[in-house]
């Protein structure tokens, strides 16, 4: 796991909590981004390249709930929701909401740390994107992922399997930039023996078929040393 390279969004109005957790993913190798209320994190998560959220359910302005709920409107990132509560109804209906795991109050740092490594090894080869059928733009963009289905104005593309692969990669994460590396090991086949910039020349492919200017591209966007992002807005 390239812990260097993720990104945790972690969200408590406990201010003790959230520097105890901050603290302990910090010392593993990974970024924080700590949020005391649900509106920062929201505002957060959607400037930045989050990779986890640790989230707690009760807040005093937006609930766990509701942030989740937001959260699950754009994205699949792993979800682990801190809870005081310990009803098994409110485990399951914020499992319900889309969170993949929880950890109830209070809790011991191994076994957060322990849920933080296991639902990344989870969530990391899991590709199906947030829906099934998606289009952006007013339908200038349509992908339906379960008939592996792209259409471009109402007209059907034609992509080959690692354009399809990379692709879904994109969109699964809508804003968060992918280096060329981390695209190769998501969207190639384990076997792939070939050299990063390959990246590129699927990603000139993508665009001539996906965009209406590949040379201004609105959809599969270029973040200029870093790597690429999907930019497209739903419908």
């Amino acid at each position: 796991m390239l812990r260097s390279s993720k990104n945790v969004l972690v969200v408590d109005d406990e201010p003790k909590i959230l520097e105890v957790v901050c603290l302990l993913l910090e010392s593993k190798g990974f970024r924080t981004f700590p949020a005391e209320n649900g509106r920062k994190a929201l505002e957060i998560f959607d400037s930045e390249n989050i990779s986890l959220v640790i989230l707690d359910l009760m807040m005093p302005d937006i609930s766990g709930e509701e942030v989740c709920i937001a959260i699950r409107k754009k994205s699949r990132v792993p979800i682990i929701m801190l809870t005081a509560k310990v009803d098994e109804s409110d485990v399951v209906d914020g499992l319900g909401l889309g969170a993949d795991d929880y950890v109830t109050k209070p809790f011991g740092l191994k076994e957060l740390y322990a849920r933080v490594e296991a639902v990344l090894r989870r969530t990391e080869s899991d590709l199906v994107p947030l829906v099934k059928r998606n289009s952006w733009r007013n339908g200038d963009l349509v992908i339906d992922f379960e008939k592996n289905e792209v259409r471009k104005k109402g007209i059907s593309l034609t992509l080959t399997p690692s354009e399809l692969k990379i692709l879904s990669v994109l969109i699964k994460y809508p804003g968060k930039v992918f280096t060329r590396e981390e695209l190769i090991e998501a969207a190639m086949d384990k076997g792939f023996a070939g050299y990063d910039r390959a990246i590129d020349s699927h990603i000139k492919n993508i665009r001539k078929k996906v965009e209406d200017d590949p040379k201004n591209p609105v959809y599969v966007r270029t973040i200029p040393g870093l790597g690429y992002k999907f930019g497209g807005d739903g419908d």
